[in-house]
């Protein structure tokens, strides 16, 4: 019992240490080869943490090897722009001057309901109102409004907006979005004609198209579409 105790002491020290010498990023911040390496720390602790007959240095010798790999990798991760952006990955421009990049979102594969989910939580409710949208390498999604440079002050927060109005998404990437267009108190044949009104032939060549609580319309035909 006394041997597994400090076993474990040693173990929990050992990983505890090894993290504080990777650096200080939080979880979400960690890089893909970083992950991948913290995860395999737990397991190779957990191996001898809990079989008291297996050597206490099958835990320490390699996690002190993944320890050395990380801090080789880093180093050429700072030599090396070519390097990092193969292990790491590039930023992603999803949104430029208002213009939805949907090549760039087929590529990475992020649908159009995620884009506006994680729009919705940096707090901005139209996607219309997004001058720039850029996906980090670290899988963060920074956001950029029209006409402010700056985030709102402390007297701002709480205050009611008359003019914000929550827009449905009554079309994603083609697809008639059936409970949306119900709950504005529209059908789809009324869509339809609106698409047509503005030379637009059928649903399918529209990527998105939102419509308000006061009947305002945004829409992003498909690329290549009228």
């Amino acid at each position: 019992m006394a041997t597994a105790f400090i076993r474990t002491i040693i173990l929990y020290l050992l990983v505890s240490t090894t993290l504080r010498v990777m650096g200080k990023r939080q979880i979400g911040e960690l890089s893909s080869s970083e992950f991948v390496i913290t995860m395999l720390f737990s397991e190779l602790a957990a191996t001898p943490m809990g079989n008291p007959d297996a050597p206490l240095a099958y835990g320490i010798i390699p996690v002190l090897t993944l320890l050395a790999l990380e801090i080789l990798i880093s180093s050429l991760f700072l030599k090396s722009r070519r390097i990092r952006k193969f292990a790491v990955g590039k930023t992603s421009i999803l949104i430029e001057n208002g213009k939805i990049n949907q090549e760039e979102m087929k590529r990475i594969r992020l649908t159009l309901d995620e884009l506006i989910e994680e729009i919705r939580l940096k707090n901005f409710i139209n996607i219309s109102h997004v001058k720039y949208a850029i996906l980090e390498s670290n899988g963060e999604l920074s956001v950029f409004p029209f006409g402010q440079e700056q985030a709102p002050s402390r007297s701002d927060v709480g205050k009611k907006d008359d003019n914000t109005f929550l827009p449905h998404t009554v079309i994603s990437d083609g697809v008639l979005i059936e409970n949306e267009i119900e709950r504005l108190g529209k059908s789809s044949a009324e869509i339809n004609d609106e698409l047509k009104r503005r030379g637009i032939a059928s649903h399918k060549d529209v990527f998105l198209m939102q419509i308000d609580e006061q009947g305002t319309i945004f829409l992003v035909p498909k690329e290549g579409k009228k």
